[in-house]
């Protein structure tokens, strides 16, 4: 999906470390260890989340691309150490809402643990170490980019109660934030081939979070005509400008010059100590789901996951439209 800020990641919830190799980061950048730290720390916090969110204090450690604070046009190798690397026993009892079923039936595998292992959403650590080295690059051309919850459950305030009272049940809670990113340039994206929409390759990355399950821009227009809907265009001051923003910034796939805003859904936690009905995979008996440490509620770090899903996607396409082989030429090619 990306051509030009390409990353792959390695590592499981338990293993030793969590990996991540991005190619194309333009040398003579400066990168900012601090920042990258603040994001993971972002990630770990909000109200709801788990005892591991104690047992980790995640820092990065930057092994590779880079040399006396600068990159140098080589990949970036970046890695997170596990505190908590240890081995955990097996089990064979599909938790619903996960990917022990399906994933266990496609790598044929018998011990769930290795579905687990893999598919948690402790992966995300390392994709928000990325996508705050694409934050560097964005900010580099005066990009900002901010998120908010919306909605938790049922509600759109007290959170905080809401989420105690379903960690008194022994249930999770979902919900719905924001993602805004501004001072974009026009043109990011296009719309000549189905797969180089902007919004597409954004909700590509949005959806395949784990927990998330609806992604849309913008202000929802289901029930809107078309005259109270679309964005008008003016001329003034001698600029192009929309003075409504219901497209959330994106028209045609392509960025037009406004904020552009992005909205999704995460489900309820899958995992609880009031736990579902499911299969013993061994024995094929009915039994209840298994259960380990797990947050009662997660958004706000969904939310993070999501700006640097986001972040990956707009550093990409920045890339393409005013590519350079270091940071310097990039800058410039923007200014002509």
């Amino acid at each position: 999906m990306l051509n030009n800020f390409r990353f792959l990641t390695a590592g499981e919830s338990h293993g030793k470390c969590l990996t991540a190799i991005i190619d194309g980061v333009p040398s003579n950048l400066t990168v900012d260890i601090d920042f990258i730290n603040n994001e993971l720390k972002r990630r770990q916090t909000g109200y709801g989340r788990s005892s591991r969110m104690q047992l980790e204090t995640d820092t990065v450690e930057i092994t590779a691309g880079i040399h006396n604070g600068k990159t140098t046009g080589a990949p970036l190798c970046l890695v997170i150490y596990n505190k908590d690397f240890n081995e955990k026993p097996p089990f064979t009892k599909f938790r619903p809402g996960h990917a022990d079923f399906a994933g266990s039936i496609k790598y044929n595998l018998s011990d769930l643990r290795d579905v687990l292992e893999r598919s948690s959403a402790r992966k995300t650590a390392i994709e928000v170490a990325v996508g705050a080295v694409a934050k560097i690059i964005l900010k580099e051309f005066g990009i900002t980019f901010s998120s908010k919850i919306l909605q938790i459950g049922s509600v759109t305030e007290n959170f905080e109660k809401e989420i105690d009272m379903a960690k008194d049940q022994g249930d999770s809670l979902g919900g719905k934030f924001e993602v805004i990113f501004k001072n974009l340039p026009i043109g990011l994206g296009s719309y000549v081939q189905w797969d180089r929409g902007l919004d597409g390759k954004i909700a590509q990355a949005v959806m395949s979070i784990g927990a998330v399950k609806a992604v849309e821009f913008g202000k929802n227009p289901l029930g809107e005509k078309g005259s109270e809907y679309h964005d008008e265009i003016f001329f003034e001051n001698g600029k192009f400008i929309h003075k409504t923003n219901n497209a959330g910034g994106i028209e045609g796939g392509m960025t037009n010059g406004e904020d552009l805003i992005v909205r999704a859904v995460m489900k309820p936690i899958p995992t609880m100590s009031k736990p579902l009905k499911t299969v013993d995979k061994e024995t094929l008996q009915m039994c209840e789901a298994h259960f380990e440490r797990s947050d009662t509620c997660a958004v706000e770090a969904c939310c993070v996951v999501a700006e640097a899903r986001i972040a990956s996607v707009l550093a990409d396409e920045l890339m393409q439209k005013f590519g350079g082989d270091s940071i310097d030429e990039m800058k410039k090619h923007y200014k002509e």
